[in-house]
């Protein structure tokens, strides 16, 4: 009997989902049903994979899933899966992995051909509609791969299961002889080691352009918070500068829209200029935190004013009227990439009027054109410097640029806006839950203390069910696919971060409890790190530890991170110990490949320079914790309350009419402090 498909995907929620739903290509969902179907027929599975706001997945349906010819030679010879990698970033990584193990590179859409039974064996990237510069053309790879599956079947099964055992082999690359004895945290890294990090990020520091290595150039903000770890804690002037620089040469590039706010994922070239225009909500949750982390530490106002930027762009574009954040938005418009962000010049000769010569100036804008014939508007010379020469000063000159910017503004809004990926991940508002918890710490503005509150209270309320298990997006009204590592441990992170900043203890008793889900569903037994999947999920093939960074911190380093702080605020000593063996295991490749781990790495600085447990308590609480908070302290459990409260760190410390500040290590304390100032002086001298 002969089964009879149709596009399935308009049933779907997914944005990108959706606009394949029209396709000619009998899509499918990634499912039960669809993986028992591939079985039934005994079809090779065709499996590609994107994401709304990716330039050249749109090209690619264009070129080929649009074409009735290759929709039709698909339909009868394959069973055709669409996956959408926000929301399964699971099938993403494992088929990912596969593709890059047989090409040595990947990147969206990804294009991979399983066995009936889900076995990977053939992949790739993007495919032109006609061969070009030796790279075959998609009709090509689909002849190709059927004609291998028809006459050389079991050649194709072959090769599918050894590439399995590969990624399971290269899955469990960390082995480790047991770890008898767990040493305390100055003991787990020295000085010379971390200096070591720091030279290793330095040896792929671009110093001309900022960032690290050559194009195309990705944000890698974890590497520029690690340089400003070795410059607050060993003085590291080159560290600090190329941080600063990075952080600069991100704000006043193309990569970041000038006019509303946003970076970018990443740019195609050295200088920041040109990137693929799409906007994602964790590259700008990530951008943030760096930020508040250079002004606390350097205490300049132009990064303050650069929080504020980011911050605004967010609650203007991505916040939906429910409280969560969308995930992102397009790089095309009007089927053309960068199009409602790119200008000519006499655009905007005609809209400034006599304003845009130092305007255009300011923003490199010239008659050719920065970027195909058009404008990318990028900051070319200091604002300082272009009032100098015009001879007016500077409050004047920004009024210019700040009024300039509002008349783009209102033009630009009347193009058509490129797509918004509407459906809301947990993973990605609870790292925004954690960069407003600083963007508060370092601008004291209580707006982005009650969006953070915000946040947790939407997900809290939307995205967990009465047994308290979390799900991994939300739409429509819905929350679906069970919740992964990332998940939780961005979200464990998220509500210790808002402890810090609203003294509400209950944020900690809920990081506790999921951190306890976290061992129930993702532990490795024997191990000693976590799956990124639950162990009851059955529709993958192998279960990933992720421990690399990525465009995403590591969940296990995040989960790292929260053992560590959690062990301290409860007194688990198997928390702290699990937290250590963690570090140990990866010890040498952090040292060696910072730029790979630089979430490890960053607390690589704070292990070695001690965490400090901070208490305050007392009826001042209120007005001495946002003083703490706005100090950079990186290696620091904070908790304050205005009265005796029973957790370990704040218990028995209240004294009436008086509020001290305590400072302690491995909770033996000092003598209380009365004045912030005076704590912030032992902690600089490290006297405890």
């Amino acid at each position: 009997m002969t089964t009879i498909l149709k596009n399935e995907l308009i049933h779907e929620t997914s944005i990108y989902l959706l606009q394949h739903a029209h396709n000619p290509v009998y899509w499918q969902a990634w499912n039960d049903n669809t993986l028992a179907l591939a079985k039934k027929t005994d079809k090779p599975i065709l499996l590609s994979i994107g994401y709304a706001a990716c330039h050249w997945c749109h090209v690619m349906e264009n070129e080929s899933f649009e074409n009735l010819e290759v929709a039709k030679f698909m339909n009868e010879n394959f069973i055709n899966i669409k996956v959408d990698r926000e929301e399964r970033p699971d099938v993403d990584h494992l088929y990912m992995d596969a593709v890059q193990a047989i090409t040595g590179s990947g990147g969206w859409p990804l294009n991979v051909f399983l066995t009936p039974d889900a076995k990977p064996f053939y992949g790739g990237t993007y495919f032109p509609p006609q061969k070009v510069h030796g790279r075959a053309s998609w009709q090509d790879v689909l002849t190709t791969i059927n004609q291998a599956w028809l006459n050389k079947r079991a050649d194709m099964e072959t090769q599918a299961n050894n590439l399995i055992d590969h990624l399971t082999k290269s899955n469990n690359f960390i082995k480790l002889k047991p770890i008898i004895e767990i040493p305390q945290g100055e003991n787990v890294f020295i000085e010379n080691e971390c200096k070591k990090i720091t030279l290793n990020l330095l040896e792929k520091a671009d110093t001309i352009n900022g960032g690290f290595g050559k194009a195309p150039k990705f944000p890698q903000t974890f590497s520029i918070n690690c340089l400003m770890q070795a410059a607050h804690f060993y003085n590291d002037k080159d560290a600090l500068k190329h941080a600063e620089l990075s952080l600069k040469s991100l704000y006043e590039g193309g990569i970041y829209d000038q006019l509303a706010g946003g970076l970018c994922r990443y740019s195609t070239d050295n200088e920041w200029l040109a990137p693929h225009f799409e906007k994602m909500l964790y590259d700008n949750a990530l951008f943030i935190i760096s930020l508040s982390n250079a002004y606390l530490l350097t205490k300049k106002d132009y990064y303050k004013n650069a929080i504020n930027h980011v911050c605004k762009f967010l609650m203007n574009e991505l916040k939906s009227t429910e409280g969560g954040y969308f995930s992102a938005i397009d790089a095309d418009s009007e089927g053309e990439e960068g199009k409602y962000y790119t200008w000519s010049k006499i655009e905007i000769d005609n809209i400034l009027g006599e304003k845009a010569a130092f305007f255009n100036e300011y923003f490199g804008v010239t008659d050719d054109g920065n970027w195909e014939h058009k404008n990318i508007l990028n900051v070319t010379k200091s604002l300082k410097e272009l009032a100098q020469e015009h001879s007016i000063d500077l409050i004047e000159a920004e009024v210019i640029i700040n009024n300039a910017i509002n008349l783009l503004l209102i033009k630009r809004n009347k193009r058509k806006k490129p797509t918004t990926d509407d459906k809301i991940l947990l993973s990605w508002n609870a790292l925004l839950i954690t960069s407003f918890c600083k963007a508060y710490a370092a601008t004291q503005q209580d707006l982005y203390k009650q969006e953070a509150l915000s946040i947790h209270d939407f997900v809290t309320q939307k995205m967990i069910n009465s047994q308290g298990e979390l799900f991994h997006t939300f739409k429509n009204g819905q929350a679906k696919i069970s919740a992964f590592l990332d998940d939780y441990a961005y979200l464990i992170e998220a509500s210790i971060s808002l402890q810090e900043i609203t003294s509400k203890t209950h944020f900690l008793d809920f990081a506790k409890t999921l951190t306890n889900a976290v061992f129930n569903k993702f532990e490795e037994k024997n191990g000693h790190f976590f799956y990124f999947t639950e162990e009851n999920q059955t529709d993958i093939l192998v279960r990933k530890i992720d421990l690399y960074d990525g465009a995403l911190p590591s969940p296990n380093a995040i989960m790292f991170k929260n053992l560590l702080y959690l062990s301290k605020v409860f007194y688990k000593e198997e928390w702290y110990s699990k937290a250590i063996s963690m570090l140990i295991s990866l010890k040498d490749i952090i040292t060696k490949q910072p730029n790979s781990f630089g979430n490890w790495a960053y607390d690589c600085y704070n292990i070695e320079n001690s965490i400090f447990e901070i208490s305050i308590v007392g009826s001042d609480m209120t007005t001495i914790l946002p003083e703490v908070l706005h100090e950079y302290i990186p290696n620091k459990v904070l908790q304050s309350a205005l009265e005796d409260v029973n957790m370990i760190l704040l218990s028995k410390k209240y004294v009436f009419k008086k509020t001290l500040l305590y400072l302690c290590l491995n909770s033996v304390c000092r003598k209380p402090y009365e004045k912030s100032n005076d704590l912030l002086l032992a902690l600089k001298s490290k006297v405890v």
